[in-house]
């Protein structure tokens, strides 16, 4: 089992979207960063965890976790014009971008905020991506020793 990191704006898609979303599970659709991508396709698979992290907000920080029910397939939104996720250049036979399915397994009842989560980058979470600068990948992995200590700040 892997773990992850699916970071996502509230106002877009909140972790109060996906637990009203019908059997609490969604497409991680609207990727549209290779890395990220590669991720999605190649990396993240069925039974993997992820947490739920809220960015550009007034409170950035993990919501909660997700299971992985389903592991990497096409992304149809790039197919559809009148999405905006629309990609002219993605088609069916080869598609370019790819989702996940996610389903809520815990909404936590506080964040935890990246403030918190910042007093252990030197540390213990040195190496959670989410804390290093410049890091705008909506998809990351996490190591276990990460998941394992961001579970104890709860």
């Amino acid at each position: 089992m892997n773990y992850w990191l699916f970071k996502s704006e509230p106002a877009a898609f909140s972790i109060d979207h996906l637990a009203a979303a019908p059997k609490h599970v969604t497409a991680w659709d609207g990727v549209r960063n290779f890395q990220a991508r590669n991720m999605l396709r190649d990396l993240i698979k069925k039974g993997d965890l992820g947490f739920f992290y809220h960015s550009s907000c007034a409170t950035p920080g993990i919501t909660g976790v997700v299971n992985i029910i389903k592991g990497g397939y096409p992304d149809k939104t790039a197919f559809d014009p009148n999405h905006h996720h629309y990609d002219i250049d993605s088609e069916p036979l080869q598609p370019r971008w790819f989702v996940v399915d996610i389903k809520l397994k815990i909404k936590f009842k506080q964040i935890i905020t990246l403030d918190q989560l910042r007093k252990y980058e030197n540390t213990s979470l040195r190496d959670l991506l989410i804390l290093r600068r410049g890091n705008r990948l909506s998809v990351t992995p996490v190591s276990q020793k990460n998941w394992e200590f961001v579970l104890t700040l709860i």
